[in-house]
This record gives structure tokens, sequence and C-alpha cells, in this order.
């Protein structure tokens, strides 16, 4: 289940800087790779984040997750 301080979390990293790997967003949040994974997914299906492919420094595809007009608007009802 995705409590709304994670949600929180996760919506404002996003919104900072929208090239954040799950990797990274997981060790900043203090939670597993799989517990990122669901809760982005999770955000996907319900229209609040969307998910765009780039290429990275490395030039590997990479994705980067952004805000929707939803998200922006379930994030400051969070706070």
């Amino acid at each position: 289940m995705l409590t709304d301080e994670y949600r929180y979390k996760i919506l404002n990293s996003i919104e900072i800087k929208p090239t954040l790997s799950q990797r990274e967003l997981a060790r900043d949040l203090g939670v597993s790779l799989g517990k990122v994974n669901f809760c982005l997914q999770s955000l996907i299906r319900v229209g609040l984040i969307k998910a765009n492919n780039f290429r990275n420094s490395q030039n590997k595809l990479s994705y980067m997750y952004l805000l929707t007009p939803s998200g922006v608007e379930a994030k400051t009802s969070i706070t």
C-alpha cells in the first residue's frame, strides 16, 4: 500500500530531479528497490506521473519520471 508519506516523498523527489533512477530513489528514501518500483508503477497507473525514455550521460537508455497535472495537484493536497 502506498501511504501519503511515500507518495509525497516520491512526487517531491521526481519534481526536483526527474532523471532520478529507481535505485537512487530507493537509497534516498531508505526503502527497497522493489518497493520503489511498485510505488512508481502504482503512480503511473493512477496518472500522477508518467515515464519517458531519454539517453543518460553514459548514452544508455533511461527513464525520466514527470509529474502530470494530476500529480502536481495530488502533491499539493498532501502537504
